[in-house]
């Protein structure tokens, strides 16, 4: 179960106990949430190179056993489960908890196994606070004065799915954003199938979890008052929020429960009596209408800390990875309740560390967001792939800024499957077992085709151009050029096919738009055409011979040796530095400034600069 930041809001139904009661409760609990790559109760026989390996043995232990205890047909397929609640920009933090699930699906699936994964859209869940930022679907993010403010604040406490979609392009808001995450799921390559909770409770479906709860609240009651301080053992509370027949809002407040009312048109069966309180959302309170009435099981929803188990129960999950933050309250409290009031075995558990966006938290509701379309404009999929199958127990950065660390880590990855690098023993394990699950068609036997006759993707033929070096192809629009200077500096063999020159190619637009959207040393222009214009005094000129000279005899093969070079060539000559880098921007980029000039140059092909640089062209 996904969440935006460590105060996630919408997951909290209340303030966690502080006594620590509930801590002396004894309970069935031998799941452990954190499942890493190498538990030191397994012993060192069973350590894998892939953490999706330890945790698909796990997720096999427990069919087995249900198996074994005719509790499951054995050609039930295993269900792979996470979730979102639809509250705002779904962006590449909620990927997390889709990409963990589908390595271990795929493990499984390598197996034998049938899988299916589903991911919930919570999006019965009330709209507890007004985001900052939203997104149409495209893509393109809005801040909430460019859509009807008002109208969101006038649905705060109402279900997603009964707001209207501020785009207007949608049935609702919730159907708005599952739908971003449906399709970020689809751009990443994952067979994803989203279920819809507030479908779950029209359709019937959850009636019978939401019976048995109600049946039995007062177990339910004594569970959840080890994890709510608002909760009492022996209290009224109904483990139950109706929607509220006059506002539209969900309220908590239940006065009345008969499950033997008559069934409603739709066929539901049970209702409770309700008034339309307050309710508290974080640090503000959203006014109830004071309106009293009645609501069947199917006008309203259970409780976050049982719905989550009862999706498990209605789904029949095998396996559900979640955020750090679950780990020390919702886990807990889910798994009591899926022992003790629903008498169910829960999933399989695992905990993923989250990480940052350039070293800030990812906050749909504070703005602070990149989505998966906008990733996928700068790197391909398979390198986003990656950064996803890399060890879920640590925390790590998504920095746009570097992402060419990220993506040359990518390229030594591919190339220590291929044999291509010196590797050590683990990165070889990690990337012989990793890379065919990353890129699709990787494996030797693997010769699917596409419609078109080509490879499904990249195999040992294909070309990866370094990408800064593919940045520096940017600055300039000719295709052709591109591809001359890549074959110049030996990035492209002379006997590659052109299929495999246009997809090593189409690493430069990613990276041109890298550099564009961060605005680094590589968003420039080159001045490949005609040599611009320039008036140079003779003692300048003579430097820049020199420097030609330099790079002609291969000093160009170290960029730092090459910057350190021209400020020597400027000081013999007695040019000001300042004016001997401006000289150089002028010829390169008809412009007074640029970027690292030694650095920059080492990049470009040879017999380029040392033209340019002697005024040839």
């Amino acid at each position: 179960m996904s969440a935006e930041s460590p105060d996630d809001a919408e997951r909290a139904d209340g303030a966690e106990r502080s006594d620590g009661a509930g801590a002396g409760r004894k309970r069935a609990t031998t799941s452990r949430p954190y499942t890493l790559q190498h538990d030191p109760e397994d012993g060192d026989g069973a350590r894998h190179a892939f953490w999706a390996d330890a945790v698909a043995d796990r997720v096999e232990a427990r069919v087995a056993g249900q198996v074994e205890a005719g509790e499951r047909d054995p050609d039930d397929p295993i269900v792979i489960k996470g979730g979102i609640s639809p509250s705002g920009v779904p962006h590449l933090g909620n990927v997390n908890e889709i990409m963990r699930g589908y390595f271990v699906a795929e493990v499984l699936r390598e197996r034998g196994h049938e899988v299916r994964q589903v991911f919930t859209a919570d999006d019965r869940d009330p709209l507890r606070k007004l985001p900052r930022t939203l997104c149409d679907l495209d893509g393109n993010l809005v801040d909430l004065g460019e859509v009807d403010a008002g109208a969101l604040g006038r649905n705060l406490g109402a279900p997603y799915t009964d707001i209207p979609d501020p785009f207007g392009c949608c049935d609702s808001y919730g159907e708005h954003f599952s739908t971003i995450i449906a399709d970020s799921a689809e751009a990443v390559d994952v067979p994803l199938e989203l279920v819809s909770t507030t479908e779950l409770y029209t359709s019937g479906r959850m009636d019978g979890v939401t019976r048995f709860v109600l049946e039995n609240r007062d177990r339910a009651r004594e569970v959840l008052a080890n994890y709510q301080d608002k909760v009492e053992a022996g209290g009224d509370y109904v483990p139950f929020n109706p929607i509220c027949a006059e506002c539209g809002k969900i309220t908590e407040t239940v006065t009345a429960v008969d499950l033997d009312a008559e069934p409603t048109d739709d066929g539901a069966v049970g209702a409770v009596d309700y008034a339309c309180t307050d309710m508290e959302a974080g640090d503000r309170t959203i006014a109830g209408c004071g309106h009293e009435g009645t609501a069947s099981i199917r006008e309203g929803k259970l409780p976050w800390r049982f719905e989550w188990p009862g999706q498990w129960q209605v789904l029949g999950v095998d396996f559900e990875p979640f955020g750090k933050d679950h780990a020390e309250g919702s886990w807990p409290s889910g798994e009591d309740v899926a022992r003790n009031v629903l008498e169910i075995e829960p999933p399989v558990p695992m905990v993923y560390e989250w990480f940052t966006l350039d070293g800030e938290p990812l906050s749909s509701s504070e703005g602070n967001v990149i989505l998966v379309s906008d990733v996928l404009e700068l790197i391909e999929s398979e390198v986003l792939r990656y950064f996803f199958a890399k060890d879920p127990s640590k925390a790590r950065d998504f920095s746009v800024e570097r992402l060419d660390l990220l993506v040359d880590e990518f390229d030594r990855f591919e190339r220590t499957y291929f044999g291509e690098v010196e590797a050590t023993e683990s990165e070889r394990r990690f990337a012989e077992r990793v890379y065919p699950l990353v890129v699709d068609g990787a494996a030797p036997a693997a010769e699917t085709e596409r419609a078109d006759g080509r490879a499904t993707e990249p195999r040992a033929d294909r070309v990866r151009l370094p990408y800064t070096f593919a940045a520096v192809l940017g600055m300039t629009d000719d295709p052709a050029v591109r591809e001359e200077i890549a074959r110049k500096e030996g990035h492209v063999p002379e006997d590659a096919t052109q299929q495999v020159v246009e997809d090593a190619l189409a690493r430069v637009e990613r990276a041109r738009t890298w550099a564009r959207r961060t605005e680094n040393e590589f968003d420039y222009e080159i001045a490949r055409g005609d040599l611009p214009d320039h008036d140079f005094d003779a003692d300048t000129e003579a430097a820049l011979d020199e420097l030609a000279d330099f790079v002609a005899a291969g000093g160009d093969e170290d960029p730092d040796e090459l910057q350190g070079e021209i400020y020597e060539t400027a000081k013999r000559h007695g040019v000001p530095v300042g004016d001997f880098f401006a000289a150089g921007y002028r010829l390169f980029f008809d412009e007074t400034q640029g970027p690292q000039l030694g650095p920059f140059l080492a990049r470009l092909d040879r017999e380029f600069v040392v033209e340019r640089l002697r005024r040839e062209r």
